[in-house]
């Protein structure tokens, strides 16, 4: 089905942010709503893109995820307010847990002025991140390093994490399903990752507004594994109909920089 040059513009758009609000996409593109819906239409039509709740995301492959550069890219401001967000509800003396994903390497930036923190990690950007940080101890899981994005996973690193017990286990996912199952692409990662949950005393999910609903093949936990959810907008009510049967909190990210407030 051939489309339109702002259709072609809109559906590069959409592939290089993951997922837009149609707002978004009127606004960006100088047009009406209606149109902007027609053009959607084409392009769910095509296989290209599909429809969420107000908005339409591009369709990934729930086998293989997105580079590493793209994802650094993607929802980059969500993914700050929601680190800024999660630093504030992290108190001094805290030991914790942090894996493999862009929004725990930006949580790990913005606590670079917390006190007596013990950081495990399998993720080498984030300890290099924290090592600025003279009172955080960082101890670095070993095992294999992936070239992409320099998470450390396998038996060695497995191991290595079952030797402790953390106050907070702090994770990122690739993506949730619509029954809240959490759902990873790499089985290396998410066995890490279960350990992780596993491990800790609470366990925290950092993920943005594009994760829910988005493929990914490996179960990694179910929803109930959580304490704390933070992320960027509203949840959809079927999502937070689901929070609440298995007793999720839910923190959302306010929208300007408060992050000398501590999350209720």
């Amino acid at each position: 089905m051939a489309l339109n040059p702002r259709q072609q513009a809109m559906l590069h758009h959409v592939r290089e942010h993951g997922s837009l609000k149609t707002e978004a996409l009127a606004a960006q593109f100088g047009t009406t709503l209606q149109t902007i819906r027609r053009d959607v239409q084409r392009l769910t039509e095509t296989g290209a893109m599909e429809r969420f709740h107000g908005g339409v995301r591009a369709i990934d492959s729930s086998t293989r995820n997105t580079t590493y550069t793209q994802r650094q890219r993607t929802h980059a401001e969500a993914k700050q307010r929601i680190a800024r967000t999660v630093a504030a509800a992290i108190p001094p003396g805290a030991s914790l847990f942090m894996n493999i994903g862009t929004t725990v390497e930006a949580v790990a930036s913005e606590l670079l002025h917390h006190a007596d923190l013990r950081v495990i990690t399998n993720n080498l950007h984030v300890a290099r991140t924290l090592t600025a940080n003279p009172q955080c101890e960082v101890l670095m899981a070993g095992g294999t390093v992936r070239h992409e994005d320099l998470g450390v996973v396998g038996e060695a690193a497995l191991s290595f994490i079952r030797q402790f017990k953390v106050d907070i286990g702090l994770i990122g996912i690739s993506g949730i399903d619509a029954d809240g199952t959490l759902r990873d692409f790499d089985m290396r990662e998410v066995m890490v990752a279960r350990a992780i949950v596993e491990q800790s005393r609470q366990v925290w999910l950092v993920a943005d507004h594009s994760k829910f609903g988005r493929a990914a093949m490996i179960e990694m936990a179910p929803l109930k594994a959580l304490h704390t959810l933070f992320t960027d907008a509203p949840l959809a009510p079927d999502f937070e109909s689901l929070l609440r049967d298995q007793a999720v909190r839910c923190v959302v990210a306010p929208a300007k920089d408060m992050s000398s407030d501590t999350p209720n």
